[in-house]
C-alpha cells in the first residue's frame, strides 16, 4: 500500500475520530426523516439526477446478490430492483433511523431488501458472497482503505463495486468556490429543518470531511493499490462529486 494513502488515512481518522465515535450517528438520526428532502436542497434540486445516473451505471443480472453498503433510506436499492426485480439485496448501515426510512420506503413500493445494523469497516458477511456491491454518498465519513478492503472481501471473483460520493475537487478554483457554498448550505439547512445540536455542532466537520478527502484520479489510484482491477472514475459537476467502478480480480484474496 502506498504510504501516502496510510498517512493520509491517519490525518482523517486523527481529525474526525471523536466526531465519528461520538457524533454522527445522533446527526442521521436527526436527519432520517428529512435527508431526502435535504439533500434535493443542498443539489438545487440535482439528486434525482445524479441517483438515476450512478443507478444507470450498474450492471445487475437476474439473481444478483447485491450489498448496498451505508445504504440510508434505501434509494439505492430501490433503483436496482427497479431495473430488475428479482435481485437479492442486503443494506447495510450504521444508523437504525436511517433505515428505518428505507425500509419503510420499500415496503411502500412492494420490494424487499434486507436489512442489516451494522459497522461497516466488519461487514457481517462471509468471504466471495456479493455479485455487486455500491457505496454511495458516506465514504467521507469511513475509514476508507477499511471499508473497500472489506467490500473487496465479500464480492465474488469478478464482482463488481460501484461507487458514488462528494469528492475534493481537483481544481482549487472550483475546489474554493465549492467549499464556500458548501459552508452555507450547510448552515442554512441546519436552520431551515431545525436540525438538532449534534447536526449543529458538525456544520464545520461536513466542509472539512471534503476538505480532507480525495478527489476523483486519487480515489481510482487507492482502488488499484487496493488490489481491484479495471478501475473507472469519471468526474461528475466539475469533480465536486465521482463515479468510480472496480472488478475484483478473479485471484481475489477472498
Amino acid at each position: 500500500m502506498n504510504s501516502t494513502y496510510v498517512l493520509k488515512e491517519t490525518v482523517r481518522e486523527t481529525a474526525f475520530e471523536s466526531v465519528w465515535a461520538n457524533d454522527i450517528n445522533d446527526v442521521f438520526a436527526d436527519v432520517a426523516p428529512y435527508y431526502d428532502r435535504a439533500n434535493f436542497f443542498a443539489t438545487l434540486g440535482l439528486i434525482d439526477r445524479l441517483r438515476n445516473r450512478f443507478v444507470s451505471t450498474i450492471d445487475v443480472q437476474p439473481r444478483h446478490k447485491v450489498l448496498d453498503v451505508c445504504a440510508g433510506t434505501n434509494v439505492i436499492g430501490i433503483g436496482l430492483l427497479e431495473k430488475q426485480l428479482d435481485l437479492d439485496i442486503h443494506a447495510v448501515d450504521r444508523s437504525a433511523a436511517m433505515q428505518d426510512v428505507g425500509r419503510a420506503r420499500a415496503e411502500r413500493l412492494g420490494f424487499n431488501i434486507k436489512s442489516h445494523i451494522c459497522d461497516v469497516h466488519r461487514l457481517p458477511f462471509p468471504d466471495n458472497h456479493f455479485d455487486v456491491v455500491t457505496l454511495q454518498w458516506a465514504t467521507r465519513h469511513l475509514r476508507v482503505i477499511d471499508v473497500f478492503s472489506e467490500i473487496e472481501r465479500v464480492l465474488k471473483p469478478g464482482g463488481y463495486f460501484y461507487h458514488c460520493d462528494m469528492l475534493r475537487p481537483a481544481n482549487k478554483l472550483v475546489e474554493n468556490v465549492y467549499y464556500l457554498y458548501l459552508t452555507a448550505c450547510v448552515s442554512t439547512i441546519a436552520t431551515a429543518f431545525r436540525s438538532n445540536e449534534a447536526a449543529k455542532k458538525c456544520r464545520r466537520y461536513f466542509v472539512d470531511a471534503i476538505r480532507l478527502f480525495y478527489s476523483v484520479d486519487e480515489l481510482s489510484h487507492l482502488l488499484t493499490e487496493l488490489g481491484y482491477a479495471d478501475v473507472h472514475g469519471r468526474s461528475v459537476l466539475a469533480g465536486t462529486v465521482g463515479f468510480h467502478k472496480a472488478r475484483k480480480s478473479l485471484s481475489g484474496r477472498g
